[in-house]
């Protein structure tokens, strides 16, 4: 296995990927023919699914409804992704361990 074969195992998938992929591209749709069904524009859709936008609650309600794609399996993958984005920039983050109270009067 290669160091990008294991990093593809940590990475949860972006929801938008997987409704591209495994949703609209099975159907045949269009982005613009999904927007429609979807009730929402193109740019909004478009983002979502080439992964620059978040999974919004009110688009994954849609997309359940429309396509039958459970909104909590959805909503998870979505959490899953932000959880490996943020761990692989936890090293970015400068915070130090609490070990109490340092302002006076207090210890």
């Amino acid at each position: 296995m290669t160091d990008e074969d294991d990093l593809r195992l940590k990475t949860p998938a972006h929801p938008g990927g997987f409704v591209k992929q495994e949703v609209l591209k099975p159907l045949g749709l269009s982005v613009t023919e999904a927007a429609d069904a979807l009730g929402v524009t193109r740019p909004a859709l478009s983002a979502l699914l080439n992964e620059r936008a978040h999974l919004s609650p009110d688009m994954a309600i849609r997309i359940e409804k429309a396509f039958g794609v459970s909104m909590e399996t959805l909503m998870r993958m979505q959490n899953s992704y932000d959880i490996a984005q943020a761990r692989k920039r936890e090293a970015e983050i400068k915070v130090e361990r609490y070990t109490g109270m340092t302002m006076k009067g207090r210890a």
